[in-house]
């Protein structure tokens, strides 16, 4: 779907998006694939959220880790990358990496989240602070959202204007809504539909507000 004239969003495999662009076509690609998180929560995924106790129910596992195919893939269409969650992965070496500063109140929660940042960027170790209280008093969608703010500081910090910027698990629509306002081309995919139609309807929602104002 064309969501704006920069921004395309389609509900479907991210192999099957990825298959299309050639060698090097996207600028930077900015992505938070599923690492198992599953495996530290009791019970996640059956009730907080309704799309993944039908995913459950169907058998349908939203959470598995990313195949080498997709890393292949990844590296090819795209000239840099920031893959969030990089710690539960093998990654090239790279000097580079970007932390979210949760300012965590509680001891047991993990109080950071780490994002691995390609050597063709070339830049230093960056920190982001957002309260992780703050972002949990905005209505998610997705059981690992985070939040526009964040996306907002990558853009300003590793992206260039013109780039092209491709998502290729979307979730809740965050990167959109970052993209939106700055400026920025992007291709994106979600894989699950009930995420995909909430993140669409919080795209626009997001961009009808901005042309009130």
């Amino acid at each position: 779907m064309k969501v704006t004239d920069k921004i395309q969003i389609t509900n479907e495999d991210n192999m099957d998006l990825m298959s299309r662009y050639e060698d090097n076509y996207f600028d930077l690609a900015i992505v938070d694939p599923p690492y198992g998180i599953k495996r530290f929560k009791k019970g996640f995924g059956t009730t907080r959220f309704k799309t993944d106790k039908r995913n459950a129910e169907k058998g349908i596992e939203w959470d598995n880790k990313p195949t080498k195919e997709y890393w292949d893939e990844l590296f090819r269409v795209s000239k840099n990358q920031i893959v969030w969650g990089a710690n539960n992965f093998v990654m090239p070496p790279s000097e580079y990496f970007c932390i979210w500063n949760k300012k965590q109140t509680v001891e047991n929660f993990a109080t950071c989240e780490y994002a691995w940042v390609s050597m063709g960027l070339k830049k230093p170790a960056k920190m982001f602070d957002y309260g992780i209280h703050k972002h949990n008093h905005t209505k998610k969608i997705h059981p690992t959202e985070k939040p526009k703010q964040l996306y907002n500081f990558l853009l300003k910090h590793y992206a260039k204007e013109g780039d092209k910027i491709l998502d290729t698990h979307l979730g809740s629509g965050s990167i959109a809504l970052a993209s939106h306002e700055r400026g920025f081309e992007l291709t994106a995919c979600e894989l699950d539909k009930e995420y995909y139609q909430a993140s669409i309807k919080r795209i626009k929602d997001h961009i009808s507000q901005q042309r009130l104002f």
